[in-house]
């Protein structure tokens, strides 16, 4: 659901110190969206203070830069929306969530221990602590939410002011004097992309880091797949057909449109899941650009493994910590549709192979996992499609930020199955 990023207040300008390590950035502070986790950061295009020797070439490189994008009001209300404790309780809480991230951390120790360090959208700064516990020399939580008030005062409360230094503001807009060696982000949304918070990442990454720096977490996945729901269709739409004796099923297109109109984050179980997933996206966040997050397409094939009702489709991801991933073809090849051993169609285009499965330390938002606060975002259809053992499914997804705000996402959808073809189309805010 939610995730961890910071809140905050409109202001801008300044690099003060407030305090014990406590640095006032340019920026605003920022929060969720009501009704969804909105993540930290805005997103901008990430700019280069490449350091050289020769002040001249400097100043040069720096009057050719672009300004960084201006912070939006719907900025704003996202990082607002994070100022708020509960959804950073929820996020802490979630543990799944937080023990992976620590776990990854300290398997890191050896790349962290004496190194300097940047946590992107530190919220709380629990990432950063964790970090510090690893024995990093440096560790700078950016934090464009007033949340970086309270981290403040949390990292000063575990005597660990020398070490980390709050900084206050958008990773566009703050300034930090050293070249890192990790950066580490709980930057994953709904549906992964939601939210955009990857593009901090990206700004931090080209900004701050170290050729062959480590950024944890280093890969992500998204997956979809078909799904069958019939306890949920029943008490969203079925209820009508009979309320208290009274026949009001000429509500149910309109309950339909109220219920399945957006995309809906819950938890479904493995057993929903009609077939072998697709991969949606396959993101490498040392190579990924912020060009590449505005629009993610994909043409898939799935074939059912039963004969149910097809009620729409389900996206989750994973995100690997610090395992390389070896391309399996081409990237630039076209997609190319295959028969598993299973006899699940799969799209081989996009599928990596970790160098060794036994290292990976994977954080999972899959239906047959542990839950987390992510829970799975679901697509339903406003009226299900009976599927046969073996019948394909077939179509494409795009996603697409935003022109209004690009912490939202359009979802459209193109799906055909049994001879008749659908679309749907949705916006996920």
């Amino acid at each position: 659901m939610f995730q961890p990023t910071s809140d905050g207040n409109g202001g801008s300008g300044g690099g003060g110190t407030l305090g014990n390590g406590y640095h006032h950035g340019g920026g605003s502070g920022g929060g969720h969206l009501t009704g969804h986790r909105l993540r930290r950061g805005c997103r901008g295009r990430s700019r280069d203070h490449g350091g050289g020797s020769n002040p001249r070439v400097s100043q040069q490189q720096q009057e050719k830069e672009k300004a960084p994008p201006p912070c939006t009001d719907f900025d704003v209300a996202y990082f607002h929306s994070y100022a708020h404790l509960g959804i950073h309780e929820e996020m802490i809480k979630d543990r799944v969530r937080t023990e992976t991230y620590r776990n990854a951390i300290f398997q890191h120790r050896d790349r962290i221990a004496g190194k300097v360090v940047v946590d992107v959208g530190c919220g709380t700064g629990i990432l950063s602590i964790f970090c510090a516990q690893a024995g990093a020399r440096r560790v700078y939580a950016v934090d464009a939410s007033d949340i970086a008030v309270q981290a403040n005062e949390v990292i000063k409360a575990n005597n660990l002011s020398d070490t980390i230094i709050v900084l206050h503001g958008r990773v566009e807009d703050v300034e930090i004097e050293d070249k890192v060696d990790v950066i580490v982000s709980e930057w994953m949304g709904y549906m992964l992309l939601y939210e955009s918070m990857l593009g901090s990442v990206i700004t931090a990454r080209d900004r701050w880091l170290k050729p062959g720096g480590l950024i944890l977490p280093s890969y992500a996945t998204l997956y979809m797949a078909p799904i069958s729901h019939p306890d949920r269709y029943g008490e969203s739409i079925d209820f009508w057909r009979n309320v208290y004796g009274i026949d009001m099923s000429v509500m149910m297109p309109l309950a339909k449109q109220c219920a399945f109109e957006e995309p809906s984050v819950e938890t479904i179980s493995g057993e929903n899941v009609l077939t072998w997933p697709h991969v949606v996206k396959h993101v490498d966040c040392c190579t990924i650009t912020i060009h590449e997050l505005e629009t993610v397409s994909t043409r898939f094939k799935f074939k059912s493994m039963m004969r149910a009702p097809f009620h729409g489709f389900v996206f989750w991801f994973d995100v690997e910590f610090g395992v390389p991933a070896i391309n399996s073809s081409d990237s630039n090849a076209p997609p190319a549709f295959v028969e598993a051993p299973d006899n699940q169609v799969t799209d081989t285009s996009q599928r990596k192979k970790r160098a060794n499965p036994n290292e990976a330390l994977v954080l999972s938002t899959a239906p047959e996992e542990p839950p987390t606060h992510w829970q799975q975002t679901l697509i339903y259809f406003y009226d299900p499609i009976e599927v046969e053992q073996d019948q394909l499914i077939e179509g494409s997804v795009t996603l697409t930020q935003s022109k209004e705000n690009p912490r939202f996402m359009n979802i459209h959808l193109e799906y055909a199955s049994g001879g008749r073809s659908f679309v749907k189309e949705s916006v996920m805010r």
